[in-house]
């Protein structure tokens, strides 16, 4: 498992990262369910974990340290994978609760590795009281929060370019 971490060349920019290794995510039915339930503002669940992916591998490149980037995207494009409105009212407890329900829908639909399975499980640390136990769950944990507040005060991060992603895989 940590035999698969690595820097990503500098050629690559982190939108062709996340396309390149989330690209069974991002074109599979089940994923594209997501595009069906809002997750802050008028972004999408799908265009959320779209752009918590692609801060995930900025963020992540910005430390100069190794990461199994497969892992960290995989799991940064599943970590919401909920598959609810979570705005409906008999969803009250959604802040504690979707990680571990992410989790069991990933599993369910998805081969998931330990590294993946904590990313989901652990991004809504602090609130959920285990810490993230790997680097690249506390990255897309970060990276989750930067991009849920720029959504929520309505300046989505990466809109464009998120669009070009997921445009690839309609």
């Amino acid at each position: 498992m940590r035999n698969n971490r690595k820097r990503i060349s500098r050629k690559t920019t982190n939108q062709h990262a996340v396309a390149h290794y989330g690209a069974d995510i991002l074109c599979s039915k089940e994923h594209k369910r997501c595009d069906k339930f809002i997750q802050h503002g008028d972004t999408t669940v799908r265009k959320h974990t779209t752009s918590v992916a692609c801060m995930a591998v900025a963020i992540a490149r910005k430390t100069h340290l190794k990461f199994d980037y497969q892992a960290m995207i995989r799991g940064a494009l599943l970590h919401d994978y909920f598959l609810y409105d979570w705005h409906e009212p008999h969803h009250g407890l959604h802040g504690y609760t979707h990680a571990s329900l992410a989790l069991k829908n990933a599993a369910q639909d998805f081969a998931i590795s330990p590294i993946e399975a904590d990313v989901i499980k652990k991004h809504m640390w602090p609130l959920n009281i285990k810490p993230p136990r790997y680097r690249e769950a506390m990255i897309v944990t970060i990276a989750d929060k930067i991009c849920s507040a720029k959504e929520v005060f309505g300046k989505p991060i990466y809109n464009k370019k998120v669009e070009e992603i997921l445009n690839e895989y309609k």
